[in-house]
């Protein structure tokens, strides 16, 4: 099950952000969002489909973000919990640590903004057109 953004990278990307990583509906991003790879987002968590936010909130789920941008694809992988709320309508972020809010999608991922593909993170802050999608199994 997936569901896809579609975003655009900012020449304030700087993905060093060592815990979170983040994608916005937001239209700006100054140089303090360290965390955040992709702006102007046609979707958020409270967009997703009920089946896969209850997918996503099963214990065992594994939660992959794949991050395309101008021939440029990475991927991270974390867990789905039953406390995750897809209720933000402005940001989904992932997370290394096991905090939960409304704009969590995935806890325990294996890194954060800071481990991304340094050439997939040239091509955001280039202001490439991204394609970030959420998969659930």
């Amino acid at each position: 099950m997936e569901e896809v953004i579609h975003a655009r990278g900012h020449e304030n990307v700087s993905a060093t952000h060592a815990s979170t990583f983040e994608v916005t509906t937001d239209d700006y991003l100054t140089p303090a969002g360290d965390c955040i790879l992709a702006i102007g987002a046609d979707r958020a968590p409270a967009d997703f489909d009920p089946e896969f936010v209850a997918a996503c909130r099963d214990v065992d789920a594994a939660v992959t973000v794949t991050v395309e941008a101008d021939g440029h694809r990475d991927s991270v992988t974390g867990r789905g919990d039953p406390g995750l709320e897809f209720t933000d309508d402005r940001s989904a972020v992932g997370r290394t640590s096991d905090h939960v809010d409304g704009r969590t999608i995935l806890l325990g991922a294996e890194f954060a903004a800071e481990g991304f593909d340094r050439d997939l993170v040239d091509a955001l802050a280039a202001g490439a057109e991204v394609t970030v999608t959420v998969t659930v199994e």
